[in-house]
């Protein structure tokens, strides 16, 4: 296969290890965006849709059993502290340039 994955689509969020667990919507949500990212569809045509969807279904099943086998020793995470840290990062990442 070769080739390295050296980012992840903005839009997928983490989902692992959070309290409480990722729901239904946020695991259909993230494989929505994750075959629309390798499709290169963000609406398939009528051709495609029925390929589309039978895919975003099963790639939100898989992942919802990967989320349900995953273990770790770190406590879960804080929605709200992960949300504030990513706002902050935003935030630095597009503040406009000091005047010089």
């Amino acid at each position: 296969m070769g080739g390295t994955i050296k980012c992840m689509c903005r839009n997928i969020r983490t989902l692992h290890n959070f309290e409480p667990a990722a729901t239904d919507a946020e695991v259909r949500a993230a494989a929505l965006q994750y075959v629309r990212k390798i499709s290169g569809f963000s609406k398939p045509s009528q051709a495609n849709e029925h390929a589309f969807e039978h895919a975003v279904e099963a790639v939100a099943a898989v992942s919802a059993e990967l989320l349900a086998s995953l273990v770790t020793n770190a406590p879960p995470k804080d929605r709200e502290v992960e949300a504030a840290k990513g706002r902050a990062r935003s935030a630095a990442r597009y503040a406009a340039p000091s005047a010089v």
